[in-house]
């Protein structure tokens, strides 16, 4: 089976995602993938080199400002004539399977070329009935038809009585010691001064600050100011006790399957971050800021345990079930994977009604 796996590169979740199911792909002995990455430029991506020799186009992404969406930013920003092109151009002849990750240019390519295509993502959990903030008819919309395919898997930390699916979540677990004190803070749409300002107060704790905008290590005091590195952060991640980010899901998922902490700031203006943020307090899994907010962050690191989920290997089953034809019911592998999903920090966290 010859797969076409595309990945919305707009967020390194996606990416993260990515890898953990091209490990368990690639343990199929039948099964070969290409990928295609859209979102950002060839040069922006980093430790890249599981994926091969893969195909970057320019795809659609959201321009962000100060913390939130900018909407004359991301018109400004993104090509349509170009992603339209993009899509005609693709020739999917060799492929027997696309797959889409929120990447447009795949799963429509696959539609105009009737090439049998499945999504997997979190973005294709808000198509079922989950809990929502500030959503609209644009974002439903958006959701549904932004990187339409024949079958979708949606992922997310409960299932909602939804046939939803646990999280994909890549991590190799470390066995490192917590550091009481020890805060990873990934605040990448925010400004690194303003993040700065905010932590100063708190010279009881070390914060070690992640962003795209720092371009080499140093050292302010309590804070330790780190450019993107994958596996100093995923160190950093396994030794903490508790994270600081916006609300992507991948970085919480991987948070929450370890027992740490989260304090999470959603991107104002973006649907899928704010009903993140929602999730999290309604299922207890953390505790969240509209705005980067001195009291709540004091009321978090002083008062606030995390709660840990023990979720299955859903990359795992997802890679037999695609080797198997995908012909088994997916509300059926849903319950299948619910059922291996333990809290014990949360009695009954997965009962399935």
């Amino acid at each position: 089976m010859k797969i076409l796996y595309g990945v919305q590169g707009t967020g390194n979740g996606h990416i993260s995602r990515a890898r953990a199911m091209d490990k368990a792909l690639k343990a199929k002995p039948n099964i070969h993938i290409d990928y295609l990455f859209s979102g950002r430029k060839r040069e922006q991506y980093f430790d890249m080199s599981q994926f091969g020799e893969f195909a970057c186009c320019a795809g659609l992404t959201f321009i962000t400002r100060s913390g939130k969406v900018s909407p004359i930013a991301t018109l400004a920003q993104n090509n349509i004539y170009q992603l339209w092109k993009d899509i005609n151009a693709l020739d999917l002849s060799q492929y027997d399977l696309v797959i889409s990750d929120f990447e447009p240019i795949t799963a429509w390519a696959a539609k105009r070329q009737k090439v049998r295509s499945l999504a997997i993502g979190h973005q294709y959990a808000f198509l079922h009935d989950i809990p929502k903030q500030s959503d609209s008819i644009f974002t439903n919309a958006l959701m549904k038809y932004f990187a339409p395919t024949d079958k979708q898997i949606g992922l997310h930390w409960h299932h909602f009585n939804q046939t939803i699916m646990p999280p994909i979540i890549d991590l190799e677990h470390l066995t490192l010691e917590k550091i009481d004190n020890k805060i990873v803070v990934y605040l990448g749409f925010e400004k690194t001064e303003d993040v700065i300002q905010l932590l100063q107060p708190f010279t009881h704790y070390e914060f070690f600050i992640y962003s795209p905008s720092i371009t080499q290590k140093s050292t302010q005091g309590h804070l330790r100011l780190h450019p993107v590195d994958r596996d100093g952060f995923k160190h950093d991640l396994h030794s903490c006790n508790g994270v600081i980010t916006n609300a992507g899901f991948e970085l919480a998922s991987e948070a929450i399957s370890l027992g740490k902490k989260i304090l999470a700031k959603p991107l104002l203006g973006q649907m899928e971050q704010l009903s993140n943020a929602f999730a999290l307090e309604k299922l207890d899994l953390g505790m969240t800021m509209p705005r980067l907010d001195h009291g709540i962050v004091k009321e978090w690191l002083e008062n606030i345990e995390g709660k840990q989920v023990n979720y299955p290997d859903v990359p795992a089953a997802l890679a037999q079930w695609i080797n198997n034809g995908m012909t088994q019911d997916t509300q059926q592998l849903a319950k299948n994977l619910w059922a291996e999903t333990h809290s014990p920090d949360i009695s009954g966290f997965a009962n399935w009604p």
